[in-house]
């Protein structure tokens, strides 16, 4: 059994030193549910509850609670956080939350993720205590946590939960009405997004020079999107970059490295993770355009597929690589993103 960090070997409550971990990137996914009545829910959802602003009251509320985690819980450490969402969900009898909280340090923020669950639903409870006072805030949780020693973390029932979530006719919320830490677009997000994201260990350490995330941004502005990135990760840390890259629910993530067979490249396991489906016909075709002219390109591992609805799609590391896959995807990508949106019929 793993001794408790918190508690010292006389059994004292200690602030844990963190001074000696490595700084990474760092993201924690938390959610609860408020179970009220079916008219709360109809009331919230049409904004006509005695107190206005439900919803936005309660966000910036768990927002703010995030901020201040490490004063409410004693052990907690400081954090500068770089991002922390709140987000809602509606089943027949209850407000579902999603909070999600990033920085880039030497400890994790899975209390801040919890603690804005938390601060958002009591505010939820005040707002609509005067129609339903029996309100309840429960299963506040961690459903994810990525960064550190530990790399990915993921609740054991949330995988299944989120597989069916997906699946529901509420992309809102799970079949069990909890909220889903899988990427979906928010309702404004921009039909033309894109994250494109780097696996180098060595352009991570600044001793190499990246060209492919480039070229790609480039390509992808040409075409329309508005692009965050190049993101550079290490290739151990793929998976971190990953999560980062989804966070938003963009339409569009485009990697480039860490494809090969050496012990190091992990991209296509770190992809699979996140994937509900696959489109191996991408990929093959990358593949194939790549060996036409250069024999080692059969020896890219990448990968392609939608994870939500979000197109995730491996590219090699290597500037040809890069080429050969904008040459597959250029006459393919509208009418993927149009499938992925409902559309894009078959003619």
């Amino acid at each position: 059994m793993s001794e408790l960090s918190h508690v010292d070997r006389e059994g004292r409550a200690r602030m844990v030193d963190v001074s000696a971990k490595a700084e990474t990137t760092r993201i924690a996914v938390a959610a609860g549910e408020l179970r009220t009545t079916a008219e709360v829910i109809a009331l919230v959802r049409a904004d006509d509850m005695p107190k206005a602003d439900v919803l936005s009251t309660a966000r910036l509320a768990g927002i703010s609670g995030a901020k201040k985690t490490s004063e409410l819980i004693p052990l907690c450490h400081q954090l500068a956080l770089s991002s922390v969402k709140v987000e809602f969900g509606f089943t027949d009898t209850a407000i579902t939350i999603e909070a999600s909280a990033k920085t880039t340090g030497q400890t994790g923020v899975e209390m801040e993720a919890l603690t804005a669950v938390a601060v958002a639903g009591l505010t939820l409870h005040d707002m609509v205590k005067a129609v339903d006072p029996a309100a309840v805030l429960n299963n506040v949780r961690l459903l994810t946590k990525e960064g550190g020693k530990h790399g990915h973390w993921t609740r054991p029932e949330h995988v299944e939960s989120t597989a069916a979530g997906r699946a529901a006719a509420d992309p809102t919320s799970g079949s069990d009405g909890a909220p889903v830490a899988a990427p979906r677009p928010h309702p404004d997000r921009d039909s033309r997004s894109a994250v494109v994201l780097v696996a180098s260990t060595r352009a991570a350490a600044g001793t190499r020079a990246d060209t492919t995330g480039p070229a790609i941004t480039e390509w992808l502005a040409a075409q329309g999107f508005s692009v965050r990135g190049p993101l550079v990760y290490p290739d151990a840390e793929i998976g971190t970059g990953l999560a980062d890259a989804l966070l938003d629910g963009p339409a569009l993530v485009i990697t480039t490295g860490g494809t090969g067979a050496s012990p190091t490249d992990s991209t296509p396991e770190a992809t699979r993770a996140v994937l509900d489906r696959e489109l191996p016909g991408v990929a093959d075709a990358i593949r194939q355009r790549g060996t036409a002219k250069f024999p080692l390109a059969a020896l890219s591992r990448g990968v392609a597929g939608l994870a939500g609805s979000t197109i995730v799609v491996n590219l090699p590391g290597s500037p040809g690589g890069v080429k050969d896959g904008i040459a597959v995807l250029e006459p393919l990508l509208n009418h993927l993103l149009a499938q992925v949106a409902g559309g894009g019929d078959h003619e």
